[in-house]
């Protein structure tokens, strides 16, 4: 009896070890949330969705202007982009399934890459309507009480909130004279969301840009130039513990992460044609989600 109880025993713990092992295989895939992305798949560069493995995928926007920067709503019920379907290059919001079009911006000049605060409040979105380059705005959700941010000869780009909605990120160019590059050098900057108390996060060779806050707002992550290839970063908040996750012989950037802080999604390719890809921040696995001869670019996965 007592030797039958051994055995029971060392059943129960080999089932346990077993249902541990199977919760961290199921914890660690994707999330199943939606991905939105740019594609010129069909001749013309359009917003799509699909699913996270890579099927179920859909045209939202079926139009022969540019539509560009597809990003979510913290409600995952609309997508912002932007588009010159009207003459320029102009701020819009959409219902998940490309209906419900709506624009934002009435301004002559270029509104781009609008991010929606996390309490669906306010868009950042960058602008030269005041000058010869890009700047950083704020607006409300209606493109009501349009407010600059910033104010630099120096060109800017890729705004992107905290997950507090406290603070901005967004990329500087930092030319210096001698330096006659295309890109130059630009570094991940932050900012307060009134545009006070700006510092700079990185310190590194080449352009940085397109950072993006975790969920639980403890890592960024962002894209950079190492061996004259782009590859993807991450760092702490505070711009430490500095680390490149692709190392890859292929380019990698546009990240962005998954709900649940383990994976990112991003554009990886070389000489015109890029795909979607993920990756497992922590353990590097790697899948591939779209494959076609032309641009796939700009995931944003949906965090609801």
């Amino acid at each position: 009896m007592e030797k039958l109880n051994w055995i029971l025993l060392l059943l129960f713990l080999l089932a346990c070890g077993r249902s541990s092992r199977d919760k961290v295989e199921i914890s660690s895939l994707p999330d199943p949330e939606p991905i939105a992305f740019i594609s010129n798949r069909d001749g013309n560069t359009e917003i799509y969705t699909m699913a996270s493995d890579g099927t179920s995928l859909l045209n939202l926007t079926n139009n022969q202007a540019t539509d560009y920067a597809a990003g979510w709503s913290p409600d995952g019920k609309s997508i912002l982009f932007y588009s010159d379907r009207e003459g320029d290059n102009e701020i819009y919001m959409m219902n998940m399934d490309g209906t419900n079009i709506q624009r934002l911006t009435t301004h002559p000049a270029s509104d781009v890459l609008p991010s929606l605060s996390p309490d669906g409040q306010t868009i950042v979105f960058m602008s030269d309507r005041d000058s010869l380059s890009r700047d950083v705005y704020l607006m409300d959700i209606d493109g009501s009480n349009v407010r600059r941010l910033t104010h630099n000869d120096t060109y800017e780009e890729s705004p992107g909130w905290s997950t507090d909605g406290k603070q901005i990120l967004f990329t500087r160019q930092l030319r210096d004279e001698k330096d006659t590059t295309h890109a130059a050098n630009g570094e991940i900057f932050i900012m307060n969301r009134d545009g006070s108390n700006v510092r700079r996060l990185t310190n590194k060779e080449g352009y940085d840009s397109g950072a993006k806050f975790s969920p639980d707002g403890a890592s960024i992550a962002f894209y950079g130039l190492s061996d004259g290839l782009w590859d993807l970063y991450t760092m702490n908040a505070d711009g430490s513990n500095l680390t490149n996750i692709t190392q890859d012989s292929i380019e990698c950037y546009s990240p962005d992460w998954s709900a649940s802080g383990d994976w990112l999604v991003y554009t990886a390719g070389s000489e015109n044609n890029y795909n979607i890809w993920i990756i497992n921040v922590e353990s590097r696995e790697r899948r591939q989600l779209t494959d076609t001869p032309g641009r796939e670019v700009g995931p944003s996965w949906r965090k609801q």
